[in-house]
């Protein structure tokens, strides 16, 4: 019987890390797309972008500073590595915010500067 629990565990904690690594990728993606989209001219895109992502931030930030997703995945497992919840490198888990933080700033910046140069 226990072997039929862990392995459900075990199945659900595998969804849990698919679904969550899908909706990184596609924040991931909008932050890496912010600079681009201005660069192309797309400053409504652009602007889209960030505000998607600003309202991850908005999640993130009313979780104490973590994806909802990370508690559900810690139900089904014991691990508590920096990738438990997520398949991705532990080095970019442990450092995700902090990395995408800053393109994310980067791209806005950047963003704002084009806009700001195109009006002229």
């Amino acid at each position: 019987m226990l072997e039929g629990a862990e392995r459900s565990a075990s199945s659900k904690l595998r969804l849990v890390k698919v679904v969550h690594t899908a909706i990184w990728a596609f924040f991931a993606t909008c932050v890496l797309a912010i600079p681009v989209a201005s660069s192309l001219g797309h400053f409504g895109a652009a602007a889209w972008l960030a505000a998607i992502v600003c309202g991850e931030v908005v999640v993130l930030l009313l979780n104490s500073w973590s994806c909802p997703l990370t508690a559900v995945a810690a139900k089904y497992t014991a691990d508590r590595n920096a990738n438990f919840d997520i398949y991705l490198p532990e080095w970019l888990a442990r450092s995700n915010k902090a990395v995408f933080g800053a393109l994310y700033v980067g791209g806005v910046i950047v963003a704002v500067v084009q806009w700001a140069q195109a009006r002229r």
